[in-house]
């Protein structure tokens, strides 16, 4: 094994958005929207981490983070001591808790950074599968990893060129945890539904490979997932809907509390005036990202 690496590496993650409405746990694409972390090595003992950006006021320090976890982790995989100090500066573009993929950004970071430290034993497929092991799915991780559109199901990925699309997120201030999200489903479902949802996850494949928006605009309307989140989010099914109607291929972003619209790059103005609207009329504010999918995934400097 290589020895560790004395000089900064700096790691840049994508944004992901999840299940894109009915490919649940199936589905994650990369967005143009970064976190960067830069690992030094450092004489001082322990763990010193310098946050700036999203969630600058609310995430560990110390060996409580995620991003150090994970590499923690990694060395543990190697069979390796991790390193006695380091400091880790984190520029955070990706809002918390937004259902973008913060954790498994977090986790991907960490686990390239400690990589990248060991002189890279790991492969892309191994890293995925740690972040797998860690944020118990490989969705937004192997998207976060690889960049573009990824299909996983177990032990199968594979990656899925599409063209360019514009994407407006919208985010709601509501908190609703991913442990909350998972509690809001059913133990079952019905076969019809998850036979629609098989349907509806295949499409929304081809709408995306095909630019064909009329078509993604109805395949991401979720029956399997969606309905039990909505009503415990004021306002995102009024915002679903506004968004559909200014002319957007509309779902939740994950888990939620988060919205992604996918749509022509004329239309983003007025379908995030729409959004926000019919959450103001819900009593709720939020903010919005314009931005656009990512065939880059995470890269290591």
């Amino acid at each position: 094994m290589s020895a560790q690496k004395s000089h900064p590496i700096e790691v840049r993650v994508p944004a992901t958005t999840a299940n894109l409405g009915p490919g649940f746990d199936s589905l994650a694409l990369a967005l143009d929207l970064w976190n960067k972390t830069r690992f030094t090595l450092s004489d001082t003992p322990g763990v010193h981490c310098e946050i700036t950006g999203e969630g600058a006021g609310n995430l560990p320090k110390g060996e409580e983070n995620l991003i150090w976890r994970a590499l923690t982790r990694l060395y543990a995989e190697a069979g390796a001591a991790p390193p006695s100090g380091v400091r880790i500066a984190c520029e955070n573009g990706i809002p918390l808790g937004s259902g973008l993929g913060s954790s498994a950004a977090a986790v991907v970071s960490g686990l390239l950074g400690g990589n990248a430290l060991l002189g890279e034993p790991f492969s892309p497929r191994d890293i995925i599968r740690l972040a797998a092991s860690i944020e118990g799915h490989p969705d937004n991780a192997a998207a976060a990893l690889l960049g573009g559109l990824v299909i996983v199901s177990e032990k199968h990925l594979r990656q899925v060129p599409i063209p360019p699309w514009a994407v407006v997120y919208v985010l709601p201030q509501v908190k609703f945890s991913t442990e909350q999200a998972r509690a809001a489903l059913p133990a079952q479902v019905t076969f019809s539904a998850a036979a629609e949802s098989i349907g509806r996850a295949l499409l929304v494949v081809e709408a995306l490979r095909d630019r064909d928006l009329p078509l993604l605009r109805e395949a991401t309307r979720d029956v399997l997932h969606q309905p039990y989140r909505l009503p415990h989010l004021p306002g995102m099914e009024a915002a679903l809907e506004a968004a559909r109607q200014a002319g957007g291929a509309a779902a939740l972003s994950g888990a939620g509390p988060g919205m992604v619209v996918f749509c022509e790059r004329r239309q983003t103005a007025a379908i995030a005036e729409a959004a926000q609207a019919a959450f103001r009329a819900a009593g709720v504010e939020s903010r919005v990202w314009l931005l656009r999918d990512s065939a880059q995934g995470a890269i290591v400097v």
